[in-house]
């Protein structure tokens, strides 16, 4: 593993690889096998961003340090890119400066243009295709809640064809639990893209009670992500029978979590309700975005 621009280029392995570091990382916090664990000493990495975000930049800038390397954060108006530079000319620049990038932008091709021409270790911290790094920490939260993910049954509710649905699919995919994007057709992926998959891993499915019921996760997303403001309105109205409500979870399994990788807007896509009832769990994840990306910046600059 090069880089981390997406979960479709792992394999199974190399995600368990994380997911063991990290579960290793997150025990020893604290410790003196933590402070002696430094794998980017002597390293200044850059954060490149042009999304808002509150707990990838946080956790990114703890994580960098607590490995022992330094970093620095650009916004859009801190650099020619707010100008209109092509990203293979900063890339070809930092190549030359930094260690390492964590990006967090629109086009996933952007993230994938910087790794090529700057030759750095560059993780996706998030873009409109994917967001593997939140999906890892979901997937630790899984271990640690229900003891792993085989044989498990999780339920992505709302927009079943945005960058978190996409990331989960592929992590079913490489580790085999069951999938099911329940969404309207309007907001299920497209047979084109469903063909990609052949682990059979994956459904789709429009009946919110049909698909809860015997769910081991049920999953939700903000119905309105980053530039889909002006389709607000819109987007609630068709997904509001995609809530996670109490009587949602009574059709899960005993036992069920609920997750949510944050920002959660009550009374939306999860009620006030079953949020906090879950809030242990969802904040456990939130956690783990530091666990889990420590974990991946060690094997990355171990490379």
């Amino acid at each position: 593993m090069k880089n981390l621009l997406s979960l479709e280029q792992l394999t199974a392995g190399e995600m368990e690889e994380i997911l063991t570091l990290a579960a290793t990382l997150k025990r020893q916090r604290g410790t003196q096998a933590a402070a002696a664990h430094q794998p980017l000493a002597g390293q200044t990495w850059a954060m490149i961003f042009t999304k808002a975000s509150t707990r990838t930049r946080v956790s990114f800038e703890v994580g960098v340090r607590e490995l022992g390397g330094d970093v620095f954060f650009l916004s859009p108006a801190d650099s020619q890119l707010g100008r209109g530079e092509p990203i293979k000319d900063t890339a070809r620049v930092f190549g030359r400066i930094a260690h390492g990038a964590i990006i967090r932008t629109f086009a996933q091709q952007d993230v994938v243009d910087f790794a090529a021409y700057s030759g750095l270790p560059t993780i996706n911290a998030l873009t409109d295709e994917e967001h593997p790094c939140q999906v890892l920490a979901d997937l630790q939260t899984m271990q640690e809640k229900l003891g792993g993910w085989q044989g498990r049954k999780v339920v992505f509710m709302g927009d079943g064809d945005n960058n978190m649905a996409r990331s989960w699919m592929w992590a079913a995919e490489r580790l085999g639990f069951q999938l099911v994007l329940c969404a309207p057709k309007k907001y299920q992926p497209t047979a084109a893209y469903l063909a990609g998959f052949s682990s059979g891993a994956i459904s789709c499915e429009a009946d919110p009670e049909r698909a809860a019921a015997g769910a081991d996760v049920l999953y939700t997303d903000v119905f309105v992500s980053m530039g889909q403001e002006a389709e607000g309105a819109l987007r609630f109205e068709e997904l509001q029978a995609y809530q996670i409500n109490a009587a949602l979870v009574e059709r899960a399994e005993p036992g069920a979590i609920v997750m949510h990788c944050l920002p959660a807007y009550r009374g939306k896509e999860i009620t006030e309700e079953v949020l906090e009832a879950h809030a242990g769990t969802i904040f456990q994840e939130a956690e783990n975005r530091l666990h889990a990306q420590k974990a991946v910046m060690s094997l990355l600059a171990l490379k």
